[in-house]
């Protein structure tokens, strides 16, 4: 059984609280684009329909954005709760991101969500186009300061350790910003979210098709959504595969547990379609394999090699050691700082610091640890593998799957055909979880993947914690489930009410006066 300590509850409170925010982000992400898009197309032809529909979308919209508001403020306040050592050892640049996120992104968000919502009749048609594509830039800007975010614990560039305050400083804050770990996770990310969008409309769509309401506008919606969700649909599938070649150049142990790798293989590796790992005998069982495919994706070449986790373990052992000279020789400048010795040692062997923090763990000396205590420190760097392993096949089975429904239901509505097949429309409906799957396991794999750490190679996660009690932790999980559970109950509620209520169809306008033949007189007073 997992012991409840306050790492592990601090960890399940978080990725609890992280996994329900994402709910709302990817649907507001996809949301505005497509609101954007419409809009567009109704001050292009001036049709009302199009503008009815834009309003309808939006009501979603709007309530979708307030529930994430509502979750996201409370995830950013465990930083300070429940991980205060993390923020006080990462903050000064973990912080400036989601500064900027705040100050930049999230206050043009908000801002142009009012114009959006209360600017009908008040701004012309282009004015409210503006409007909304500013709103929707918002909400990409907000995701990439995020991102920007975390793509630096996945990959901590343009920092250093200062000896003198015992904290990462910044040294390079364009390079934290120019990320190519994060600008990777951001294009995979929001394309994801425009699939989440497209599959929403898609299947809400699809509903009122196969009850009979509101044909005109859902038949649109569809249209739009089937043909912006399969370019999102292979954006994701393209920009996914960049992010897993940048994660076998600074993360080649999370690419070795998701692929189950235990040995380093002949290049090019051959990529397990699927499998099942066993942790005893570190082999993977009925295992279906394509020849070549993994060294190609991983290393973009037919002679690089993939490496196992087992000779990845032994790196690990050998930066641990070199982060027990870095501990010690810091434990001795610390009582005499200008010894140059210790001096040299240290900036010798700064960079695997984090790796001998590991061995806090075992012992509160460092620089002592035995080799039994080195060995289980290296093994600690292995993240879980049976999950991440089916994980991310689940989501990459269900990223071919999008292309395939968005394809088939684009190539219907070219042939305007998209009332053809019910069960069609069946299989459209029923999708709409579908895309929330993939982006949850596709948050895991990223997230789960870089454990033990929090920040990959500097941090580990059992370091990062708040000297709180683990009851003070299990009350406020407590509370954060209710309060969830409660958002949860009214997200549903509302969504629901508007789904079924529908969208308003504007009236007929009026003919024009000029075209009113005036009426004949009967009779004479």
């Amino acid at each position: 059984m997992i012991a409840m300590d306050i790492v592990t509850l601090s960890r399940l409170q978080f990725g609890l609280t992280a996994l329900y925010h994402f709910l709302f982000v990817p649907l507001t992400l996809g949301l505005s684009v497509l609101l954007a898009i419409m809009e567009s197309v109704y001050v292009t032809t001036g049709r009302t329909i199009w503008r009815d529909a834009v309003k309808f979308w939006g009501v979603l919209y709007g309530i979708n954005f307030a529930m994430g508001v509502a979750t996201g403020i409370t995830m950013e306040f465990q930083f300070g709760t429940n991980w205060a050592y993390y923020s006080h050892y990462v903050g000064d640049i973990f912080g400036a991101p989601l500064a900027i996120e705040g100050l930049m992104a999230f206050f043009l968000e908000a801002t142009f969500v009012g114009l959006f919502f209360f600017g009908w009749g008040r701004l012309t048609r282009i004015q409210h186009l503006l409007a909304t594509c500013l709103m929707a830039l918002g909400t990409n800007l907000s995701a990439l300061w995020i991102l920007i975010a975390n793509g630096w614990m996945q990959n901590p560039v343009g920092a250093r350790f200062d000896l003198a305050t015992m904290r990462m400083e910044v040294t390079d804050f364009w390079a934290v910003v120019f990320n190519p770990v994060a600008q990777a996770k951001f294009v995979h990310t929001i394309s994801a979210g425009y699939v989440v969008g497209s599959m929403f409309v898609l299947s809400i769509s699809a509903y009122y098709l196969l009850t009979g309401r509101h044909r005109a506008i859902a038949i649109r919606s569809m249209t739009v959504a089937a043909s912006f969700g399969l370019a999102s649909a292979l954006s994701v599938v393209v920009l996914g595969d960049e992010s897993g070649y940048m994660a076998s150049l600074n993360q080649k142990m999370k690419v070795a547990a998701i692929e189950a790798a235990w040995h380093t293989e002949a290049a090019p590796a051959a990529f397990t379609v699927i499998g099942i790992p066993d942790l005893a005998t570190r082999r993977t069982e009925y295992a279906v394999r394509i020849p070549y495919l993994l060294g190609m994706i991983a290393t973009r070449s037919l002679d690089g090699k993939v490496a196992g986790i087992e000779n990845l373990v032994g790196v690990a052992k050998r930066r641990i050691a070199s982060g027990m000279l870095a501990y010690g020789a810091m434990e001795s400048l610390r009582a005499h700082p200008a010894d140059p010795t210790a001096l040299a040692t240290f900036k010798a062997h700064v960079g695997d610091l984090g790796y001998g923090l590991l061995l806090k763990r075992y012992t509160p000396d460092v620089s002592q640890a035995t080799p039994a205590q080195i060995d289980a420190a290296a093994w600690d760097t292995v993240p879980p593998v049976l999950p991440l392993f089916f994980s991310f096949r689940l989501m990459v089975a269900l990223g071919f799957y999008f292309i395939a429904l968005f394809a088939t239901m684009f190539w219907q509505a070219s042939k305007r055909q998209l009332e053809r097949h019910r069960w069609l429309l069946r299989l459209c409906l029923w999708s709409l979880p579908l895309p929330w799957v993939a982006a949850e396991v596709g948050w895991y794999v990223a997230e789960g993947g870089r454990q033990p750490w929090t920040i990959d190679g500097v941090l580990p996660t059992f370091l990062s914690v708040s000297s709180i009690s683990a009851t003070d932790v299990v009350i406020s999980l407590a509370g954060f489930v209710l309060l969830y559970s409660g958002l949860a109950v009214v997200e549903m509620f509302l969504m629901l009410r508007a789904i079924r209520t529908g969208p308003e169809t504007s009236p007929a306008r009026p003919p024009r006066a000029s075209a009113v033949r005036p009426a004949v007189p009967l009779a004479a007073d």
